[in-house]
């Protein structure tokens, strides 16, 4: 135990649920919280969320998983104050987007496996992070999280952020909620809405002795990984008739050959085949990111999409932060399932400051 009236407070300590490639992680360790391992059903995120984040990564189930055998691979303990659990589930059953969600249905209770880990081990803190549906769609498991950990004694802020406005280049709406049982209060991040302080595309990616001209399904060979999609060739003419700096595809929606026909007699989604602009953020950046005709994934001025360094530099990551895959779309995907590390940073800044906050009132109490 330290000593009575130490400057030295202790960092906090996270386990990060659902950790996947490691965005979480990544942006708590960039702040000084010691994250002691991650844990993902997919096996293939180990050497990813290993390498680069100094951390275990434990290939579970979370559903099959009892909460004690957690201790057999973390030292952590029951009522731990200075602990986060992280629980950004994959929850695209509650998105708002019209998308099929047979696929996704069999996740939609996964908030409620983390519940039975949060019940169990009573951590100081829980940050939660997922799509905006979570909070409104009915059926949402997040009601009843909230109702059994108030009965526990946590207190909780709750609000859909935008990652563009904590440094991001990306505007990515998403639910976020982080909880505590040690402070009657507890306040997320205020959103900074000046539009000098948004990182724009051209700031991200526009610095071409970083991120070099290359062509499509150009295959980077280094750790850098600034590979890009092969298009087709059809493909390729609709991103030549597609005007720089934001164009959209009605440039060639009067040209036969070039017109898609689900979009003869359609209005709409015109970010589909559409150039990003230079000075805005990115779009929300997808699993699909690495293909011009899943949104607006385009180069702004190549002609083709976004290599993988792009879209994890607009996802935030590090330069350096590696993504081991032999597969292009494996790596995509795990860049766009990623929480951005900024907003992730915002966020553990914010569980900092109440941390030391009590720690502060631990000692004006004598503790």
């Amino acid at each position: 135990m330290p000593a009575k009236n130490t400057n030295i407070t202790p960092s906090l300590k996270a386990v990060d649920f659902f950790c996947g490639a490691g965005g979480v992680t990544c942006g708590f360790k960039n702040i000084g919280i010691e994250v002691l391992g991650g844990i993902d059903i997919v096996s293939k995120f180990r050497r990813t969320y290993e390498e680069n984040n100094n951390a275990i990564f434990i290939n579970e189930d979370v559903s099959n998983m009892k909460p004690e055998k957690l201790q057999d691979f973390l030292p952590i303990n029951l009522n731990q104050d200075d602990l986060i659990f992280v629980g950004c589930s994959p929850c695209q059953y509650y998105s708002n987007l019209k998308s099929d969600k047979t696929k996704s249905k069999a996740g939609r209770l996964l908030l409620d496996d983390f519940k039975e880990f949060v019940l169990y081990y009573k951590p100081g803190f829980v940050f939660i992070e997922n799509v905006p549906g979570l909070e409104t769609k009915e059926g949402s498991p997040l009601h009843r999280f909230k109702q059994q950990l108030r009965l526990e004694g946590y207190t909780f802020d709750q609000t859909v952020l935008n990652s563009k406005y904590f440094g991001v280049p990306q505007s990515r709406r998403r639910f976020v909620l982080i909880g505590t049982r040690l402070l009657n209060k507890i306040e997320l991040p205020k959103q900074i809405r000046k539009k000098d302080q948004i990182v724009t595309v051209k700031k991200a990616i526009g610095d071409y002795t970083i991120f070099p001209k290359v062509s499509m399904g150009h295959k980077d060979e280094t750790g850098f990984q600034h590979s890009v999609a092969r298009l087709s060739d059809l493909n390729m003419e609709r991103m030549k008739a597609t005007p720089k700096n934001g164009g959209t595809r009605r440039a060639w929606s009067s040209n036969e050959r070039l017109q898609l026909d689900c979009y003869k007699d359609h209005e709409g989604h015109y970010d589909v085949y559409g150039r990003l602009f230079w000075n805005k953020p990115a779009p929300t950046i997808t699993t699909r990111f690495i293909y011009t005709s899943t949104g607006r994934y385009s180069h702004p001025e190549q002609n083709r999409a976004l290599s993988l360094r792009e879209g994890a530099t607009l996802q935030s990551f590090p330069l350096n932060y590696k993504f081991h895959s032999t597969n292009q779309g494996d790596i995509a995907t795990m860049i766009g399932n990623a929480v951005p590390p900024k907003l992730a940073e915002a966020i553990g800044q914010s569980l900092n400051t109440h941390w030391h906050k009590w720690q502060s009132l631990r000692q004006e109490q004598g503790h």
